[in-house]
């Protein structure tokens, strides 16, 4: 698809979303190559696109009629619509950040994983003075 095409087709994706009272956070272009199989969209097969990342806030009920107006673009292949996992604030003081590795809760935290996937070993006290099975 010529530059000019892929701009007015990312004005029309951009301006969709402003008309249904979102806001555009980030655009990122990944570039044009390969699609991973042939996708036949419209009546026409397409074999390369060119990929974008459209970051946004819309409200929530304005979602489907997106998804639907995109559909109807014949420009563009696939659409997909994901909703972001906020990542979890993480409280962090200097203090617990200085302490050595072993007194760290965190550290803590990965040795009990650890002790809770260590094999149960034979115990000598059996009533057997020898090991019966091969070392």
């Amino acid at each position: 698809m010529p530059k000019s095409e892929l701009v007015s087709t990312l004005k029309r994706a951009a301006v969709a979303i402003f008309d249904k009272g979102g806001i555009i956070r980030k655009m990122e272009n990944l570039g044009t190559r390969d699609m991973p199989y042939k996708t036949s969209v419209h009546g026409v097969v397409y074999r390369q696109a060119s990929y974008f990342l459209m970051e946004f806030n819309a409200p929530p009920s304005s979602l489907e009629d997106l998804s639907e107006e995109y559909g109807r673009d014949v420009d563009i292949i696939r659409q997909r619509i994901y909703k972001m996992k906020e990542e979890p604030q993480q409280e962090c003081t200097l203090h617990e950040e200085l302490q050595p590795a072993p007194y760290r809760k965190d550290v803590q935290d990965l040795i009990a994983e650890a002790r809770k996937l260590d094999k149960p070993k034979f115990k000598y006290n059996s009533g057997l003075d020898y090991y019966p099975f091969q070392k």
